[in-house]
């Protein structure tokens, strides 16, 4: 390591050790202790020091966050509020974001372990223009007039929900909040950020820079907490109009539940993912396919719902190719997340560490071979580090090829030809991403038709734009993220009939 590195890790750490993050919830414009006072610790998997204690909101909280939501949207302060006004003060929002990039970097870091420099060029510029983004379609939204006889005049419109939920997963916590509470605060909703417990941090910053933006007070409130308390809390309650989650499966069938248990509020779900990767003999570049698909199992230490975590290729090139992915694997090293030279920072926290070392251990147990990795790295004190895994000769019924590990292990399977390739692709309860890698373009075309799935790429993979909507098919969920297609799940739709005389 050069001494330029060494002063850039010092100095990040020397940050870490100033930083006194803000740790209580934000309900009505003001920053507030949960009304039970309990709390608890926000531990950095870095090193397990507690960063702050935060408020451990239950359902009074919630019911407190969603009156002062219910409150402000019924004002009008912020939802009759015109379009261009909306739009001024969510990009201050976001210039602010920008503003604060080093802090929020800091903080993502810390609180969930990715590297920091993927926090600074990814998390923070993305939450930033999905803010932006979502701030700048407001005054292009039009409503629509009905093709009707000429005596009657049929207007379309779209208005806000009124108190949305957004509940958010703890991999990407800027990026997955801001592309929620974009187009929601966008439309004139008021919106109630419920982040996970293990990376509540950001979000409540956000709060913070959502009110010096200038964003009413009880338009936008944050509410951390336990899954199990304050997210069950928002998704029963009767005042709740729409609830927005991302995350497990598991946790979203919940949010399924709690709709119809109470006053069947609208519900968006973005689930779990196990996406394939196929890579067909049509192919001639193996070397980029290679480093498409490590990248798409190891970025975010493989804590992706998009993460190519099932590599599928035909017999003919599949030696050749895994010579390819293990060479580039190899360059993908778990460090010190506060050094800007680590690629491969921490996961979440131990008890997902333990999980992710248990899917492992079932794929050796289940005679796949390891052909990489597979155990904590030598040399890191941290507990929450795991190696780069590889698995090849899996077969398709083994949990590592079926089930959603969410960290930086890569199964291997082999297909005999495009027919199988598709078939095993589609074998999956998932359908949220998927790639297929061919150089014949009618090859290439058809199979992408063929995948169940609501992201494909063709000799890429994970391709990312506001532009572009985001979600899946099958348990993957639905409703989509991203590109003016988002703004309908935080919408009604009113059609209002004149007879003209």
């Amino acid at each position: 390591m050069t001494k330029t590195q060494k002063d850039d890790r010092a100095a990040w750490a020397a940050r870490a050790e100033a930083l006194r993050p803000q740790g209580q919830a934000l309900i009505g414009g003001r920053f507030v202790e949960a009304a039970s006072g309990r709390s608890f610790a926000a531990l950095s998997p870095i090193d397990g020091r507690v960063l702050t204690q935060v408020a451990a909101g239950d359902a009074e909280d919630a019911d407190r966050a969603v009156k002062s939501a219910r409150a402000a949207f019924e004002s009008g302060v912020w939802a009759k509020r015109p379009p261009r006004a909306r739009k001024r003060t969510l990009i201050r929002f976001a210039e602010l974001i920008r503003a604060h990039r080093e802090e929020l970097a800091l903080l993502e870091t810390l609180d969930m372990g990715k590297p920091i420099a993927m926090s600074l060029a990814v998390d923070v510029r993305a939450a930033a223009d999905a803010i932006q983004w979502s701030a700048e379609a407001i005054d292009k939204l039009y409503d629509e007039i009905a093709p009707t006889e000429p005596n009657v005049l049929a207007l379309i419109r779209r208005e806000p929900l009124g108190v949305v939920a957004a509940v958010t997963p703890w991999n990407f916590p800027m990026i997955m909040a801001a592309w929620k509470i974009g187009p929601a605060l966008a439309l004139g909703n008021s919106v109630i950020l419920k982040p996970a417990e293990q990376s509540s941090l950001t979000a409540i910053r956000l709060g913070g820079l959502a009110l010096e933006a200038g964003i009413p007070e009880g338009v936008f409130n944050v509410l951390p907490g336990f899954g199990h308390e304050a997210g069950k809390a928002l998704g029963l309650h009767m005042d709740v109009d729409g609830a927005f989650f991302t995350g497990s499966t598991e946790v979203g069938r919940m949010f399924a539940r709690y709709s119809a248990d109470s006053n069947l509020k609208k519900i968006g779900l973005e689930l779990g993912g196990k996406s394939p990767f196929v890579v067909l003999a049509s192919s001639r570049h193996l070397d980029a396919a290679a480093q498409s698909v490590v990248d798409g199992i190891f970025f975010n230490q493989g804590e992706m719902c998009t993460a190519s975590s099932r590599l599928i290729a035909e017999d003919s090139i599949r030696e050749e190719l895994m010579e390819k992915v293990l060479e580039k694997a190899r360059a993908y090293k778990p460090g010190d997340p506060l050094d800007p030279e680590t690629n491969l920072g921490t996961l979440v926290d131990a008890a997902h560490t333990r999980r992710v070392l248990d899917y492992i251990a079932s794929g050796e147990a289940e005679g796949a071979r390891l052909a990489l990795g597979g155990g904590r790295p030598a040399g890191l004190s941290g507990e929450c580090y795991v190696e780069p895994t590889v698995f090849d000769q899996a077969r398709p019924e083994m949990k590592i090829a079926r089930e959603e590990i969410f960290g930086p292990v890569l199964t291997v399977l082999a297909a005999k030809d495009p027919e199988e390739a598709l078939r095993l692709a589609n074998d999956s309860s998932y359908g949220l991403g998927a790639a297929v890698w061919s150089d014949d373009l009618t090859t290439a075309h058809r199979f992408a038709a063929g995948l169940r799935a609501g992201v494909v790429s063709v000799n890429a993979y994970d391709e990312d734009d506001m532009t572009t909507p985001f979600g899946g098919y099958k348990q993957s969920g639905w409703g989509r993220d991203k590109s003016l297609h988002a703004f309908e799940k935080y919408a009604e739709l009113k059609t209002i009939w004149m007879r003209l005389r």
